[in-house]
């Protein structure tokens, strides 16, 4: 029921609110329980007793979008009528809700109009003193202490929604540019791949030319890997859509034999080897699983390129496994060198950075590293249950 209470309109609220403490100021024996304050003489309830009732009532329904008002109406009422006397009645709380809301709601002048409501009570002490009060110093100062809690407690309210809504919108901003890190390391994945794979490819086929079959081979090959490129960018274009439709309807990348078979029409000589049967994966270790992989790859081609590489996958029903080792030449050469300077990005850049983020994202490990005998190895290890 509160969550319902608060999904609809403040302004119904309050409204609603009005009414039903409205109604209790005038229910036995609701109506008799309330706030007195100066010790006159209580006379008999009287039409202007009703209506000061109502005065200090109705106006709470406009509490949350016009606090001031609210306040400067009941609190007016309320001072009246405990002037003239009459009898106590539930409707005097209004005054407190009436604080309650100027510290919680108020936006502007939050400064003058608890001044303000200071030099009404101020005046509201001297009238009472006026009219043969017996109350004394000591009773309007504890008296005032009561109505400052009711507005701090409302100052502390609205301290406390604003800081809320302060950590939800640096939540966003850390949930966006985690997004955009994401989706920059997407387009890092696919664009660096393809690219390198057609660059590769084109480089070789201007060899071929006296090889009319041979420059075919070649020009289908670039062709296909125009065509993942392009697929894999609509997919990331889908998610960037928000639609929620390309994403559950696109296609997803993840099909690792058609990595190497592409990678190995390029001219690098790689072999796979899969081991066990891929469960149901998330698509996210599915998808990490291939962008390890394809990383891999590029970086074989561009720093190894002719080198023997062997992509090894082993599948279990909690785990996949992936391996990925490229054979150089010894340390100390000008290739190993080459591996060192600028390669595989061990320690900063996007490429094996970004493959360790996702990786650990989903709750698996990662290494990667020269081998003693040359060459590189990467190898992750992904839970098969894993989602991002």
């Amino acid at each position: 029921m509160w969550r319902w209470w608060e999904a609809r309109p403040a302004v119904i609220r309050d409204r609603e609110f009005a009414l039903v403490f409205t109604v209790l100021s005038f229910t036995p024996p609701m109506s008799r329980i309330g706030a007195q304050f100066g010790d006159l003489p209580v006379h008999e309830a009287s039409v202007a007793s009703a209506l000061l009732t109502l005065g200090q009532t109705l106006p709470i329904a406009v509490r949350t979008r016009w606090p001031a008002v609210c306040l400067a109406m009941a609190g007016t009422s309320f001072a009246v009528h405990q002037s003239i006397g009459s009898p106590a009645t539930f409707g005097s709380l209004g005054l407190y809700i009436a604080l309650y809301s100027v510290g919680a709601h108020q936006e502007r002048f939050r400064r003058a109009v608890p001044l303000t409501a200071t030099g009404g009570y101020l005046l509201f002490c001297v009238v009472l003193r006026t009219l043969g009060s017996p109350a004394r110093l000591i009773d309007f100062l504890l008296y005032y202490l009561v109505l400052v809690t009711m507005w701090g407690l409302g100052t502390l309210v609205r301290r406390q929604r604003r800081q809320e809504a302060t950590r939800r919108r640096l939540s966003a901003q850390v949930a966006i540019a985690e997004e955009r890190s994401r989706l920059a390391r997407e387009l890092h994945d696919v664009v660096t791949h393809h690219v390198t794979a057609m660059v590769v490819q084109s480089g070789a086929a201007q060899y071929l030319t006296g090889a009319p079959d041979r420059l075919n081979e070649a020009l289908v090959a670039i062709n296909g890997t125009g065509r993942r490129a392009l697929a894999e960018l609509r997919f990331l274009l889908g998610v960037l859509e928000a639609t929620g439709e390309s994403g559950a309807g696109g296609p997803v990348p993840g099909l690792v034999p058609d990595l190497v078979e592409q990678t190995r029409a390029g001219g690098q000589p790689v072999e796979l080897i899969e081991e066990g049967r891929q469960p149901a994966t998330a698509v996210g270790a599915r998808l990490a699983a291939y962008r390890v992989v394809q990383e891999s790859l590029t970086n074989a081609v561009k720093y190894a390129a002719g080198h023997r590489t062997l992509v090894r996958l082993a599948h279990t029903p909690d785990w996949t496994e992936v391996e990925v080792t490229t054979a150089g030449a010894a340390d100390g050469t000008a290739e190993s060198a080459a591996l060192r300077d600028g390669g595989p990005h061990i320690s900063g850049g996007r490429g094996l950075t970004g493959l360790r983020e996702r990786v650990e994202a989903l709750g698996g490990e990662f290494a990667a590293g020269f081998r003693p005998e040359g060459g590189f190895r990467v190898h992750a290890r992904i839970p098969a249950g894993g989602s991002a």
